[in-house]
């Protein structure tokens, strides 16, 4: 009869522990955009589908309109292509710039580079537009395959240093 009241006991109390611990609890809005701390721009961390996406195509390589034929590569994928041009030279394979609004697009953008592509992610930058630099040692986007395995290898998107994950939209 002891047992069982010290085990009925012992019950309650980590019933009460666990009901304070979950009540009393700091962290609750950690890392979403409730628990933001003013001032930190939302980063929409969606992995879009492709024709959500939309990218501005530079060519920054010494061949004369690569940015054209990866722009039209890029449309045929179903890409919403903005504009296309030329910059200034990379030695990369590619940088993609883009803004807190972008993140899961860039993300989503790396695997037809293979994870090759150089991120640089500007925090001040509102639109939801992706420019992709094609650099001197870019060769060719990557096959369907190899993006879906690419995928895989990278994962989730990751909310930037300095950023808040933006409420996800249904």
């Amino acid at each position: 009869m002891r047992a069982l009241v010290v085990v009925g006991l012992l019950a309650v109390l980590a019933l009460t522990f666990v009901i304070v611990a979950l009540v009393r609890d700091t962290q609750g809005k950690a890392g979403t955009a409730a628990g933001c701390p003013d001032g930190w721009p939302l980063a929409d961390v969606t992995l879009h589908k492709q024709e959500d996406v939309k990218i501005n195509v530079f060519n920054a390589t010494d061949e004369p309109g690569r940015a054209s034929a990866v722009a039209d590569d890029f449309r045929n994928r179903k890409f919403q292509v903005k504009k296309v041009g030329n910059a200034k030279g990379v030695d990369d394979v590619a940088v993609l710039r883009y803004g807190p609004k972008a993140v899961g697009s860039a993300h989503l953008l790396r695997a037809y580079f293979l994870d090759n592509a150089k991120l640089d992610y500007q925090e001040k930058r509102t639109d939801d537009v992706v420019d992709v630099v094609l650099g001197s040692s870019f060769q060719q986007l990557a096959t369907t395959t190899e993006v879906n395995q690419s995928l895989g290898d990278l994962g989730a998107p990751e909310v930037p240093k300095g950023a808040c994950a933006a409420p996800v939209k249904e």
